[in-house]
């Protein structure tokens, strides 16, 4: 449903421009005959409703909005296809409710505002209780939202509310906190299937003038996945294809022939964008490529922005290898600048590149547990004062105060490290990053007890020292300090105060 503004119904259906409103009821009254297939297919009532026996049993808030016998908002949540405007047309024609509706498209809070205070009206003088349908209502902005809250919680209006996308992203917690959420399911396949038989033979349908070939329905329920809206526009489609070749029968050639292939199950601003990504990145956390390379083109193939394909790269780099494959970053970032420097479609080849140096590489969450626990501490309030030798000794005054006394320069010292607290004092000692054995990971592992046991002043422990001596860690700086604390006994020149 995409109506044009705004619309009132009256409880036995017949519609009538709403006082405040720019557009007409075209959607919710009677469908006439040249409405599209799936218009005129929409149950008449809740035992017409076919996939959601979950929210159909009795006594179950879906059956209690039809009927008006609890004034419960809801939000209905679903894919495109599943039943939210169908239900909603339920309502309209089921009570003796006033029914408003209204696309987020077009209507603004102007519009929402007057709807409110005609329900307050109609209140005050034993009026009808209004329903107010909103369809897309994730699509509405915040301050939007906002100007319902008042008028769901003291139920001066019953808020029915359809969304394609995950309403815990899209819908502001007060107003969800209002109403019952349903989640309603894709169809499947025996739904969609049985959608498509009464279409054939309905007399709101087809009514019986052409059959349908076993192979030509499997490929319509192929096509649908889960939404019934696009099984019965293919239906339709295809139907008119048969008519037109004077044909009596809708076979698997003229149903190819009338519809193009399935679209990609992916929808960039609604809820499958969040699932498909979530794929996206624990494919390639779970090292499994070829996973990954398909949901990076299924992506791509949707037409999913390129950029954010590559912020996620990027993130999963740090988040989920870090330091096991230090070059990681630089790949993913490397990818990010040629996603702005060559653009689409060629970019898919770096994305792509990107994305299989990602699952293959060793993988490490350490990075993202340090900085998580670090983050904790300070949250929780732990830390305190910075240490003076660390404080900033640069202005005039400051050495006075005792900035800067004591600071030991590491570069003084032949191993380049020296003993020295650099933690506030209640955070002494305590260990936030703690290295895998995978990959690159594993040398730092060998050389960070050393380091420490050197900042600390404290002992280093034999294990440590040996891994030092034999490991591969002499190719890097901190590899070189590494093997020298190894074989030091752990004095320190003093040095000078450096800043």
């Amino acid at each position: 449903m995409e109506p044009d503004g705004l619309f009132s119904l009256t409880g036995g259906g017949g519609a009538r421009p709403a006082p405040t409103g720019s557009g007409t009821a075209d959607g919710f009254g009677a469908p006439g005959a040249d409405a599209p297939l799936p218009v005129r297919m929409r149950p008449a009532s809740l035992d017409e409703l076919i996939g959601q026996d979950h929210l159909l049993a009795p006594g179950a808030p879906l059956r209690q909005l039809v009927t008006g016998s609890t004034p419960m908002s809801v939000i209905l949540w679903g894919p495109p296809g599943s039943g939210k405007t169908t239900i909603a047309h339920l309502v309209a024609g089921a009570t003796e409710r006033r029914f408003v509706a209204m696309s987020a498209l077009s209507a603004g809070v102007k519009d929402v505002r007057a709807v409110i205070e005609t329900a307050r009206r109609d209140r005050r003088v034993g009026g009808r209780p209004t329903v107010l349908f909103i369809d897309e209502v994730h699509r509405f902005s915040k301050t939007q939202q906002d100007s319902l809250l008042a008028a769901v919680e003291d139920r001066t209006v019953t808020l029915l509310a359809a969304t394609t996308e995950n309403p815990y992203f899209s819908v502001i917690s007060p107003l969800l906190s209002r109403c019952v959420l349903l989640t309603l399911q894709p169809l499947d396949e025996q739904a969609v299937r049985k959608l498509l038989r009464r279409a054939m033979t309905d007399e709101r349908g087809l009514g019986g003038t052409l059959t349908l070939a076993p192979e030509a329905e499997d490929h319509l329920v192929r096509l649908a996945g889960g939404d019934v809206r696009k099984a019965l526009t293919a239906l339709e489609a295809a139907a008119g294809s048969a008519a037109a070749l004077g044909g009596t029968e809708i076979d698997l050639a003229t149903a190819e022939q009338a519809v193009d292939v399935a679209a990609v199950r992916y929808d960039r601003d609604g809820d499958a964008h969040y699932d498909v990504t979530s794929a996206f990145i624990k494919s390639m956390r779970g090292s499994d490529v070829d996973a990954a390379l398909h949901w990076l083109a299924r992506m791509l193939v949707a037409g999913e922005d390129a950029r954010f394909i590559a912020r996620r790269i990027v993130i999963f780099a740090s988040e989920d290898i870090g330091m096991a494959d230090p070059t990681a970053l630089s790949v993913a970032t490397a990818a990010a600048q040629a996603v702005e420097y060559v653009g689409l479609p060629e970019v898919q080849l770096n994305l792509a590149q990107a994305v299989i140096h990602m699952a293959t590489a060793p993988k490490s969450n350490a990075v993202t547990t340090a900085i998580g626990a670090a983050s904790g501490d300070v949250r929780a309030g732990r830390g305190g004062a910075v240490p003076r030798s660390l404080r900033d000794a640069h202005y005039p005054g400051s050495r006075g105060l005792g900035h800067g006394t004591g600071y030991r320069y590491p570069h003084d010292d032949q191993r380049g490290v020296v003993t020295q607290q650099y933690a506030p004092d209640d955070l002494v000692g305590v260990d936030y990053y703690r290295p895998t054995g995978h990959g690159a990971e594993r040398a730092v592992a060998t050389r960070l007890p050393l380091l420490r046991g050197i900042v600390r002043g404290t002992p280093v422990p034999a294990s440590a020292r040996t891994g030092a001596a034999t490991g591969n860690s002499a190719s890097t700086a901190t590899g070189t300090v590494a093997d020298r604390a190894a074989q030091d006994d752990g004095s320190t020149p003093a040095g000078e105060d450096h800043q």
